[in-house]
């Protein structure tokens, strides 16, 4: 069976504002990259992704996804999350199926991004992913010829749903389980964090900092 081959759009915030709700101390850079190049690592390696935009305004996050051999697209005029993916998804090109996915998924497996995605494909319209929660949106796709449309912020899945997306359905947890706290972190460890995550979380438990102590108010 042929399956569809998909770019993927990953905006990336700049570190001095990205995850506010997991840093303790500025040192915590390092977790908030980490999640990111987890997400990216995972993206590049699904069967069913043929080239990975990573949208960012940073240039520490630019030098670092250039080294996992994704793309990088400058964010600019650095408006925002849903203008960096709409920015992502005009250089990729309407031709082709085209999906944005956050970047705060550290233990998603690349076989259940790809199970999503061929999961689309079949529904030939955008279709949504929502987080764990059901609060927020970890993935959103459309299908060449189709605007991708992002809503993403504050109750994505209903917003998405509102402009005509549809609800994708499948067992897929870490595809699902986006972390904003450092329970989230805690629940992404316990699948199985990627190698870029799980570093940082050993070197903030070696500095004295483990992971259930990470400051989660900000």
């Amino acid at each position: 069976m042929h399956h569809a081959r998909w770019t993927i759009i990953i905006p990336v915030k700049r570190l001095a504002i990205g995850k506010s709700r997991l840093r303790g101390a500025p040192a915590d850079d390092a977790l908030v990259l980490a999640v990111a190049l987890d997400t990216i690592d995972a993206a590049r390696e699904s069967d069913a992704v043929d080239r990975v935009l990573v949208v960012t305004a940073d240039t520490t996050i630019a030098d670092a996804v250039r080294a996992l051999g994704a793309e990088i697209v400058a964010d600019q005029p650095d408006a925002g999350l849903n203008p960096a993916i709409a920015l992502g998804a005009a250089l990729a090109g309407s031709d082709r199926p085209r999906a944005a996915l956050l970047a705060d998924v550290p233990a998603l497996r690349s076989a259940e991004l790809t199970d999503a995605l061929h999961k689309a494909a079949g529904t030939c319209t955008r279709a949504y992913v929502a987080d764990h929660a059901g609060t927020g949106t970890t993935l959103l796709v459309a299908p060449a010829g189709t605007e991708l449309g992002p809503r993403f912020r504050a109750a994505s899945p209903a917003a998405h749903a509102a402009s005509g997306a549809l609800a994708l359905d499948g067992d897929w947890p870490s595809l699902r389980l986006d972390v904003d706290t450092a329970a989230d972190l805690a629940a992404a460890a316990r699948l199985g964090l990627g190698r870029h995550t799980a570093h940082a979380v050993r070197a903030a438990a070696d500095a004295g900092r483990p992971i259930t102590t990470i400051d989660v108010t900000g």
